[in-house]
């Protein structure tokens, strides 16, 4: 087996296992929340610091459970609030105060033309062009 080769095995293993240890992480901070709050908040620094460290991006609903401002655990009702207000749901942190905003849909969105749907009316395009 090449270096290259070698080396790209052990980053994707690396990346593997990083994941896997912000995953453990992200559980041990919900599951120790009510008891230490702040071994919650070391738990979210120690994930995030992971994830940089390798180039893991952090996955939606763990980057929604993180104040973007102080890096602080949320758990909705305990110390931070969540409204829904003009299609998006917006988080007030009790540790900062400050807010951030996520996007959310109501209804699904619309689905994209078929393909085959576009090459059958190109064709009748084609076809009353050819006609006159």
């Amino acid at each position: 087996m090449s270096k290259n080769r070698r080396r790209q095995k052990n980053k994707d293993l690396s990346k593997k296992i990083a994941e896997e240890r912000i995953l453990l992480l992200f559980e041990l901070a919900e599951q120790n929340f009510n008891e230490h709050p702040d071994r919650t908040h070391r738990y979210v620094t120690l994930a995030r610091l992971i994830g940089m460290h390798y180039r893991v991006r952090l996955t939606r609903e763990q980057k929604r459970r993180i104040c973007k401002h102080c890096y602080h655990y949320l758990v909705p009702g305990n110390n931070c609030r969540i409204r829904l207000k003009g299609g998006a749901a917006l988080t007030t942190c009790f540790v900062c105060g400050k807010m951030s905003r996520c996007p959310y849909y109501d209804k699904p969105m619309k689905e994209s033309v078929e393909p085959v749907e576009q090459a059958e009316s190109d064709e009748q395009v084609e076809s009353v062009e050819q006609a006159e």
